[in-house]
């Protein structure tokens, strides 16, 4: 059967990043979650947060942008 909710750690190792990045999402109201025991995420609501979110550098949560790659690339080689 194929899993419906995520555990915080569950959905930090399928995002390559840390519980307490996952945690400050669901704080700031960026990634939806519900608790019965512990807190769990439910994968419609990630599948949407992704899609949502999608392009945008989530770094700084208070100043979210669009990804800028460019600077990142030396186009030159």
């Amino acid at each position: 059967m194929e899993e419906m909710v995520y555990s915080v750690h569950e959905v930090a190792k399928m995002l390559r990043c840390s519980p307490n990045f996952v945690y400050k999402l669901i704080d700031n109201g960026f990634l939806p979650a519900i608790k019965f025991g512990s807190i769990k995420i439910l994968k419609s609501t990630l599948l949407k947060f992704l899609m949502e979110n999608e392009g945008n550098d989530l770094s700084d949560m208070n100043n979210i942008k669009k990804i800028d790659v460019s600077s990142m690339v030396n186009i030159n080689g």
